[in-house]
C-alpha cells in the first residue's frame, strides 16, 4: 500500500452548478447532497481506504488552496498543488507525477476527480485497489469504464475490443477506441452494441508508464516539468511553475495520451457512479418523496410540485406551487427556475451573468 498514491483533480468551477456553484466555491467545496460532507471530503474519505494519507494529493487552482485546506486539514502544504492557471488535465498530471517522482519512483497513481458520486463504495476500493495491482505489473494505462444503462449524450463512451483474455481479472478488457459525447442516435447505437462503456475520467497507471506515455506523446509537456527536477518541494518551485504554465499548452490527458497510446485498457464496473455535471445527474442519484421531487434544504415546502430538483439553504423558507419537472435552486442573492430539459442553458445564462451583472453573482 505504501506505493499507492492518489491525486484529485479540483480545480474546476462547475458553472452548470449555479448558483449553488459559483467561482468564489465550486461545487467540489460544496454539501450539495445534503450528506454532511462535501464533495471533495467525500473523495479524500474514499481514497483514505487505497492509500496512507500522506500519498493523497490535491490539485487545484492556486484561488482555491485555502478551500482545500478548510476543508482537508490533514493535509500538508506540499500535499496541495496549486496551478496558477488553468491548462486542462494533462499538465495537471504532468505536475503530480514529478511531485511524486520526488517521493517514490515505485509509486502507481489513481487519477481521478474530486466531484464524481460512487454510490457503491466498497465496490470501488475493490476496483481501484486490484487495479493499482495490475499496472503495477504490466506497462498499462488503465482507465475505468462504467456499464451503461441509457444512451446517454453527457458522457464520453470507450470502445473495447473483443479480446477479454489480457488478465485475470476479467472485466480489465483492451481499449479499441474513444468517443467524445455522442448524439442521440449514436449513443443509442453504442448501447446495442454491447461492447461500449462509459467514460469515468478515473486513471490508473504506475508512474513509470505515464511517464513513458508523456515522453512518447507530450515530450513537449514532459519537458517543461522536467526541467523542474530538483526544485520540487522546495521554496523554487513557486516561481518555477508560475514560469512553467505560462507557456505550457492547454490540453487533456484523455485527448494528448489516451487517446493515442496503444497500451490502453479498461477496466469495466458498476460503481453507482455519476460525474454529477448537471443538476439532470443530481436529480438521477438523490432521494425523491411520493411526487418524485428532490429536495435539499430543511425549510422546503411543495404543493402540486412534481418531479422537480429543489435546493436551498437550511434556513431559507421556500415555498413552491404548481412547478413540474423544473430546477429550483436559489443561494445567496441569486435564484434559478429553469426547466430540466433545458439546463444545458445554465452555461449560456451565467456568461450572461457576467456580462451584464458583473462577476459577483457568479
Amino acid at each position: 500500500m505504501k506505493n499507492n498514491y492518489c491525486v484529485i483533480m479540483a480545480g474546476g468551477i462547475g458553472a452548470r452548478f449555479w448558483p449553488m456553484s459559483t467561482s468564489a466555491q465550486p461545487k467540489q467545496f460544496i454539501d450539495i447532497l445534503g450528506s454532511g460532507e462535501t464533495l471533495i471530503q467525500q473523495t479524500y474519505n474514499r481514497f483514505l481506504k487505497i492509500c496512507p494519507p500522506e500519498n493523497i494529493y490535491v490539485v487545484t487552482s492556486e484561488e482555491y488552496r485555502a478551500l482545500v485546506q478548510e476543508q482537508l486539514p490533514n493535509l500538508t502544504d506540499n500535499q496541495i498543488i496549486g496551478e496558477p492557471s488553468r491548462r486542462n488535465t494533462a499538465p495537471c498530471v504532468a505536475y503530480a507525477n514529478y511531485k511524486i517522482l520526488n517521493q517514490n519512483p515505485d509509486a502507481r497513481i489513481v487519477v481521478a476527480p474530486s466531484d464524481h458520486i460512487i454510490l457503491k463504495e466498497d465496490v470501488f476500493v475493490d476496483v481501484v485497489s486490484n487495479a493499482l495491482g495490475a499496472v503495477a505489473e504490466n506497462d498499462w494505462l488503465l482507465t475505468i469504464g462504467i456499464k451503461p444503462n441509457r444512451p446517454d449524450t453527457g458522457y464520453g463512451y470507450i470502445q473495447y475490443s473483443d479480446d477479454k483474455n489480457v488478465h485475470p481479472i476479467k472485466d480489465i478488457l483492451k481499449v479499441k477506441t474513444f468517443t467524445e459525447k455522442p448524439n442521440l442516435e449514436l449513443a443509442k447505437d453504442f448501447l446495442e452494441s454491447g461492447d461500449f462503456l462509459w467514460n469515468a475520467g478515473i486513471f490508473i497507471w504506475s508512474l513509470k508508464s505515464i511517464q513513458k506515455a508523456f515522453d512518447q506523446y507530450l515530450p513537449e509537456v514532459d519537458a517543461l516539468f522536467k526541467e523542474g527536477i530538483g526544485k520540487y518541494d522546495t521554496p523554487e518551485e513557486h516561481e518555477f511553475i508560475q514560469k512553467t504554465y505560462s507557456i505550457c499548452k492547454n490540453i487533456s490527458i484523455d485527448y494528448g495520451v489516451m487517446e493515442k497510446a496503444k497500451n490502453v485498457y479498461v477496466y469495466a464496473a458498476d460503481l453507482g457512479w455519476s460525474d454529477l455535471g448537471t443538476w439532470g445527474s443530481l436529480f438521477d442519484v438523490n432521494d425523491k418523496n411520493e411526487d418524485n421531487n428532490s429536495i435539499v434544504g430543511r425549510n422546503v415546502m411543495t404543493y402540486d410540485t412534481k418531479n422537480c430538483i429543489i435546493n436551498a439553504p437550511e434556513n431559507k423558507l421556500v415555498v413552491i406551487q404548481g412547478m413540474e419537472d423544473y430546477i429550483i435552486a436559489t443561494k445567496g442573492d441569486a435564484l434559478l427556475i429553469c426547466k430540466k430539459e433545458e439546463e444545458q442553458m445554465i452555461r449560456n445564462i451565467v456568461n450572461d451573468i457576467k456580462a451584464e451583472k458583473g462577476e459577483q453573482y457568479t
